[in-house]
Parts: C-alpha cells; structure tokens; sequence
C-alpha cells in the first residue's frame, strides 16, 4: 500500500485510502491508527474532517449505492418494455461496479455488524428487489423464459455481476469496461431469452 502524502491530503483522498485500507484489512480489522498511517496525517486531522471510521464507511458505501441506485432513475432503466429495462439494468450494473471497483468492493464486504453495515445491507437488499421486479415483469410478460424460478435467476445475474470485484483489476491490458459489460449481457440474455 502506498502512503498518501501530507500536502496532497483532501477528504477525498483520505476517502480513497480508507477504502483501500478497509478493502485490505476489513473494516473491523481496521483501526483509527492504520487509516492516519496509510493517509499520511495524525488521527486528530482525520477526526478534524469525520467522526470516525464509521462516516468513513458511509461514505464509501453511499458512493456505491448511489451510482447503482441512479441506473434505476436513468431514461432507459424506465422504458416501456421490462426485457429491455433489464438488460439496461444489468449493462449499468456492470458499468458502475468497475467504474466505482474499490467502493462496491467495500459494499459488497459488509456484514452488517456495524448501524452503517445493516443500513447498507438494507439499502442493498432494496436495490436486489428492484431489479428482481424488472426480472419478474419481463417473465410475466413473455419476454424471459418461465421455466426459471425468478429468485434463482436473479441470484445468480447478481452472484455472476458480483464476482467481478474478485478478480476485474483495471490494469489496461486486460478486458475494459464495455468488453466484460457486454459479456455479461451476453451471458445472462442468451440464457434468459427463449431459444429462437
């Protein structure tokens, strides 16, 4: 890990390194001493800026949840046909989990041991329900196969989504965003879809 240095310290930057740090330790193996270490700055500045690594944790996984949320309010995630606000769904998905990697990574690590980790799991679980409602519609409206129990289908379009945060680095040689995007759309869709 790389240490932030003292004149290029903002509350963003100390965002970024708590994350990475709550990313590489836990966030229940991480201490208030190994967040002002890996920022380069004393705890009494990082508590001049938050109350402590729970805001942290709010922050960062507010981040998250707000860039999935949004795909929600996006013009085609509202559009006419459920099939297609699905696979909008899932692109973005996709999209806004390797554009915020180091933030849905924390997301998706919480257990819920925390008032900011079981506010996060429900927010979570609400977003879950949202797209599985778009996965249900466009079942009931014979757009997606029937002979697929729905809360199946759904746990494994979010466990294959999900799994990127394993194993995607952004390193510029491998697969970019729209490659792995398109991929999972592919996957999912040839599988959802009804053999022509």
């Amino acid at each position: 890990m790389t240490t932030a240095k003292r004149d290029t310290y903002t509350p963003e930057t100390l965002l970024a390194v708590a994350v990475q740090v709550f990313n590489e330790r836990g966030y229940d193996g991480t201490s208030m001493e190994h967040l002002s270490k890996a920022a380069g700055i004393s705890k009494s500045s990082i508590y001049h800026h938050v109350a402590g690594k729970e805001e942290l944790l709010r922050r960062a996984v507010s981040r998250a949840l707000d860039g999935l949320f949004g795909i929600l309010d996006e013009e085609p995630a509202r559009a006419d046909h459920p099939a297609d606000r699905l696979e909008y769904v899932v692109r973005r998905m996709v999209e806004v989990l390797i554009a915020e990697l180091p933030y849905v990574t924390l997301l998706l690590r919480v257990r819920g041991n925390t008032d900011t980790e079981r506010w996060a799991l429900e927010r979570r679980r609400d977003f879950d329900h949202r797209v599985a409602a778009l996965l249900k519609a466009a079942v009931a409206d014979g757009s997606l196969r029937c002979d697929m129990e729905p809360r199946l289908a759904t746990r494994l379009v979010f466990g294959m989504i999900n799994s990127i945060v394993e194993w995607y680095r952004p390193d510029g040689r491998g697969m970019g965003e729209r490659e792995v995007a398109d991929a999972v759309v592919r996957l999912v869709f040839t599988g959802l879809r009804y053999e022509s």
